[in-house]
């Protein structure tokens, strides 16, 4: 079943992700327990191509797999990222893999000359996280600027727009960003198989006694270990990244590096983001981006 690593992620995974989504992905794993997505075998591109848009002067053209020849210079795609971010794709998302992959299409494309990603997502598992910013990175590296363009865009979603040229508020009602943090969660299932009748025995060599140790002390109640060598340099990373990126943060604000979310007027105001402007106004920024981009090349050639 496909459905193995969406389990194993769920269960087992660390995460950058805000805590509203980590109510959903525990919903998520209340069904799989309970078989509730018995029966599926495939996971959503099987039945689903991920698909994106073209901007240019013909207008919007849908782009599932594909980019249509003869298309004019100087067009912009734009991607969706939305929901939990999750490496590989699972029975209900896509994978950044798989849309890191669509992205270096465009990217490669010599008619594409900016990327627009709209994000609306809560963030994801830690390792969602590489494949975007690495095609990010390739972006900028060939000249091709990439704008986000946001709704909710917190810890894992928030970390990935911050390698962008600039973050915009698509809207200033609901759009949401930072929850600069790391959490991890798991479930203790031991006294309800000890009243099934089943008992656990985990047995380890003599020569491995810190094999998965943060691990059984936080089963214990004791999470101390686990936060310091697995959560922490993880934080530190986040922070380090943020900080790098966004020099224009107030990081004296109480909170911005630690977890807390600003909705789009503080978040400017903060430092967060580079404006408020709906989706045109992005892929016009992104163009804008580029043109400038040209003419310094020139002007210093």
């Amino acid at each position: 079943m496909k459905s193995n690593y969406l389990i194993t992620t769920l269960l087992r995974g660390k995460w950058f992700i805000d805590h509203r989504v980590d109510i959903e992905t525990s919903e998520i794993i209340d069904k799989i327990l309970k078989r509730g997505f018995a029966g599926e075998t495939s996971i959503l591109s099987d039945n689903k191509p991920f698909s994106y848009s073209i901007i240019s002067t013909n207008g919007a053209i849908p782009v599932a797999q594909d980019i249509p020849e003869g298309i004019p210079y100087d067009t912009t795609a734009v991607f969706l990222i939305e929901g939990i971010m999750l490496k590989q794709g699972s029975l209900s998302h896509y994978g950044t893999t798989e849309i890191a992959a669509s992205i270096r299409k465009a990217v490669e494309h010599d008619r594409i000359t900016s990327i627009v990603l709209r994000i609306d997502s809560g963030g994801g598992a830690i390792d969602s996280i590489a494949p975007l910013v690495d095609v990010i990175q390739l972006a900028r590296e060939k000249g091709k600027p990439v704008v986000a363009s946001c709704d909710l865009c917190a810890s894992a979603a928030y970390f990935v727009a911050t390698y962008c040229n600039e973050i915009h508020a698509d809207n200033d009602i609901s759009a949401e960003f930072g929850s600069i943090g790391v959490m991890m969660s798991f479930r203790d299932y031991h006294k309800y198989y000890e009243k099934e009748g089943i008992k656990e025995h985990r047995i380890y060599s003599n020569l491995s006694e810190h094999k998965n140790q943060p691990l059984e002390l936080a089963i214990q109640g004791k999470y101390d270990m686990i936060k310091e060598e697995m959560l922490d340099p993880l934080a530190v990373r986040f922070q380090k990244a943020v900080t790098e990126n966004m020099p224009g943060l107030d990081t004296k604000v109480e909170g911005i590096l630690s977890g807390k979310t600003f909705y789009a007027d503080a978040a400017l105001k903060n430092g967060m983001i580079h404006a408020i402007g709906d989706l045109d106004f992005s892929i016009a920024r992104a163009r804008k981006l580029r043109e400038s981009s040209l003419i310094n090349k020139y002007t210093n050639s």
